[in-house]
C-alpha cells in the first residue's frame, strides 16, 4: 500500500548556492578583478575581468545556479551587466543594455530563480531579471524612498529585502515572490549606509557593517524567514568598515569581503555560519584590497 502523504505538507525546493564571486570595485581607480569563493568560504586570487572597470556596482544571483553583476559608474552612471556562469566565468559586457544608468543601488534575487536590481541617486528605480539573465527596462510603478548605498537579500527562500541606505536610515522594502516591490516599512537597529546583505541558512538573511555619519561599523541585522529585521546583534566582530559586499556559499553560510575602514582599502573577509553568527577577519586574505565592490553566488 502506498502511504498517505497529507494535504499542504509539501515545502517548496529553492537553490542554495555552493559558491561565490566578488567582482569590480575601486582601489584608487575602477577595477574589473573578480575573486571566486569556494564552498569552504575560501577566497581565491585575483582573476582579471572581461567586464568595463567600474565600482558602485551590484550583483545577484539568477537562474538557480549563476549569477549577473549589473550598472556602477566608471566616473559616470552605466546600465552595463555582465553574466556570471554556474562554473564562476564572467562574460563581457551584455550587448543590450536595459534599464536606468545608475550606481551605488542594491540587488538580490527572488522568486525561487530571478534577480531585481533596486534603488540609486535620486531614484527609486527597479529593474526586474530573468531566469535567462535577461534585465527588464524600469518597472512603471516605483515604491519606496529613493536613495544609495543600500543593500538586499533574499529570505524565506523566494522573497526579498531592501534596506538601510539613502541617507542614514533603517528603512525597509519587502519585495514579493513575484517581484512587487512594497512600500517603506520602519526596519530596525542602527541607520546607517554602504553595508553588505546576503542570505544564510537556507531561507534567512543578515545585513552587516556599514558607515554612520563618522566612522565605519561592524555590527549584523538578522532577518528571518519572514522578512522581519531584528535588533543589532549583541557580540559585534571583525574589522569595521563600509563599501563591501557579501554572498552566500557552501549551500547555507555567508561571507562579507573587502571594504573601507574610512582610512584604508581592505580585503578582509569575515564568515557567517547558517545561524547567522559573523566570524572575526580570516587570517589569511586574497585579492586586490578595494572597495565599492560587489558579490552574488553560483552554482
Amino acid at each position: 500500500m502506498f502511504p498517505i502523504i497529507p494535504a499542504n505538507t509539501a515545502t517548496a525546493s529553492f537553490p542554495e548556492n555552493d559558491e561565490g564571486i566578488f567582482g569590480f570595485g575601486h582601489d584608487g581607480s575602477a577595477t574589473d578583478e573578480t575573486n571566486l569563493v569556494s564552498n569552504t568560504g575560501v577566497v581565491a586570487s585575483d582573476v582579471t575581468g572581461v567586464g568595463t572597470a567600474r565600482y558602485g556596482v551590484s550583483g545577484t544571483q539568477y537562474g538557480g545556479d549563476k549569477g549577473i553583476f549589473g550598472f556602477g559608474s566608471t566616473g559616470s552612471a552605466t546600465a552595463i551587466t555582465n553574466l556570471v556562469s554556474n562554473a564562476g566565468v564572467m562574460a563581457s559586457d551584455q550587448a543590450a543594455a536595459t534599464g536606468t544608468a545608475r550606481y551605488d543601488l542594491a540587488a538580490c534575487s527572488y522568486g525561487g530563480d530571478k534577480g531585481i536590481f533596486g534603488f540609486g541617486p535620486s531614484t527609486a528605480v527597479t529593474n526586474l531579471v530573468s531566469n535567462t539573465g535577461v534585465v527588464a527596462s524600469d518597472q512603471a510603478a516605483e515604491t519606496g524612498t529613493a536613495g544609495t548605498y543600500l543593500a538586499a537579500c533574499e529570505y524565506g527562500g523566494d522573497k526579498a529585502i531592501f534596506a538601510y541606505g539613502r541617507g542614514y536610515t533603517t528603512i525597509t522594502n519587502l519585495v514579493s515572490n513575484a517581484g512587487v516591490v512594497a512600500s517603506d516599512g520602519a526596519g530596525a537597529g542602527t541607520a546607517r549606509r554602504s553595508l553588505a546583505a546576503c542570505s544564510y541558512g537556507g531561507d534567512k538573511g543578515i545585513f552587516g557593517f556599514g558607515w554612520n555619519a563618522s566612522a565605519g561599523l561592524n555590527m549584523s541585522n538578522l532577518v528571518s524567514n519572514t522578512g522581519v529585521v531584528a535588533s543589532d546583534q549583541a557580540a559585534e566582530t571583525g574589522t569595521k568598515r563600509a563599501y563591501l559586499a557579501a554572498c552566500e556559499y557552501g549551500g547555507d553560510k555567508a561571507i562579507f569581503g573587502f571594504g573601507h575602514t574610512g582610512s584604508a582599502y581592505k580585503n578582509l573577509t569575515n564568515l557567517v555560519s547558517n545561524v547567522g553568527v559573523v566570524a572575526s577577519d580570516q587570517a589569511a586574505t586574497t585579492g586586490q584590497i578595494r572597495d565599492s565592490i560587489a558579490a552574488c553566488s553560483f552554482n
